[in-house]
């Protein structure tokens, strides 16, 4: 087992110094949160104590299975996206709570939500309300759509926004089977989280430039549809449209990893020096090089089907590490296709050390993926385990002078 590493204690990245109320939750808004902690924001997560049917707190605290013995609210998904983060619980159907609220904004660069907006409204937490405590704030609502369609207020989450942006008919496309198919990983979630991030650090380059916060709304329809028609808008692209739509090379059914003699690779010729190469390591170069249909890169994008079969029979001739010791020095895209269970024993990923064991006080040991982005001057660094629910309540109350309500504290 591999050792613990020890949490780093000051924040070294390039937002050390910014302050951050995280009013999200469950994936989206808590993985752009974290992006931004693990950068240096000093994020403070403002959870729900909860009630009589349910957990308070985040709802990904009880997603999956813990260790025997260890505390229910830190399952495996929330460990993962609520790092370097400080948690406190206050009921915001109290005044009392709302108070405090009020005061935290003060001492915050930015304020992050993925409440409804209505919702935010209600409490007294709109962009209005929160710009007359602190002006130069830099709001930002992770929302499901935008505020001037018809579908803004809506719930979304990542099955939905998959089913609405296009993301769900990509299989059909590609396979010819008509049932939409959702993914099988958070990508509307984690995008929009990725989208949020980037918003924030680009408001808070305006705000140093000019002093001036803003309203910064991230709707998760409008990012992943735009997300998915980079390439898929196609031929649609021109007026009147020129082809389909769906990028012919990304929904040919015979883009997958191609099979070996013992197991899988991933291979993407793709200048015409390095077809021809690839052709002649296969022992295909003749017959290739007298097909009119693979003469360069336009002619080959029209017969892409034809062409990836060809290497599918090609790839069975050889191992996957025959390939890789042919390929590699001839610098043409291969690599070998990992299962999930391969990833932490890459040879690559085991050098970067991008997975990192930690031992929590309370959960024991735990694994995590390293800040993946690297900065010369200011690193990105883990210095925070996920907190516990309300871990922090006191502790960040204190810091603005004042003591949780009575019935919220930590």
């Amino acid at each position: 087992m591999a050792r613990a590493k020890e949490l780093e204690g000051k924040a070294t990245g390039p937002l050390a110094g910014i302050r951050i109320l995280d009013l999200t939750s469950v994936v989206n808004g808590a993985y752009g949160t974290q992006i931004l902690a693990d950068q240096g924001a000093d994020v403070i997560k403002l959870e729900d104590p909860g009630g009589n049917r349910g957990n308070g707190g985040d709802i990904m605290r009880w997603a999956g299975h813990v260790p025997d013995g260890t505390p229910r609210d830190m399952g495996p998904v929330f460990l993962a996206i609520n790092r370097n983060k400080r948690s406190i619980v206050l009921d915001l159907k109290k005044e009392s709570s709302r108070k405090l609220v009020r005061k935290l904004i003060a001492s915050c660069d930015v304020f992050a939500s993925s409440v409804r907006y209505d919702g935010l409204k209600r409490l007294g937490f709109a962009y209005e309300d929160v710009a007359a405590i602190k002006p130069d704030v830099v709001y930002v609502h992770a929302a499901g759509y935008g505020s001037d369609g018809p579908y803004a207020g809506e719930p979304a989450y990542d099955d939905l926004i998959q089913s609405a942006s296009g993301l769900a008919d990509v299989l059909p496309r590609t396979d010819g089977n008509p049932t939409p198919r959702i993914l099988p990983t958070l990508v509307a979630d984690k995008v929009s989280g990725l989208f949020l991030a980037q918003a924030v650090t680009a408001a808070l380059l305006h705000k140093a430039r000019t002093g001036e916060g803003q309203f910064v709304e991230v709707p998760m329809f409008e990012c992943i549809t735009s997300f998915l028609m980079v390439e898929h808008l196609f031929g649609h692209t021109f007026e009147p449209p020129t082809g389909q739509l769906g990028y012919s090379r990304v929904v040919n059914p015979n883009r997958k990893p191609f099979k070996t003699k013992d197991g899988y690779i991933g291979l993407l010729p793709y200048t015409d020096k390095q077809w021809d190469q690839f052709f002649e390591a296969a022992g295909f170069g003749e017959t290739i090089a007298k097909d009119p249909r693979f003469s360069d890169y336009f002619v080959r994008m029209k017969h892409i089907n034809e062409l990836y079969g060809l290497v599918a029979e090609a790839a069975l001739t050889k191992t996957t590490q025959e390939w890789l010791d042919i390929l590699k020095p001839m610098s043409i895209p291969v690599v070998k296709t990992n299962r999930l269970d391969d990833l932490e024993t890459d040879p690559h990923l085991e050098a970067v050390g991008l997975f990192e064991r930690y031992d929590h006080p309370e959960v024991g040991g735990y694994k995590q993926m390293r800040p993946p982005v690297k900065f010369s001057k200011s690193p990105a660094n883990i210095r925070r385990h996920p907190p516990r629910l309300g871990e922090h309540t006191d502790e960040v109350l204190a810091e603005i002078g004042e003591t949780a309500p009575e019935g919220e504290e930590a």
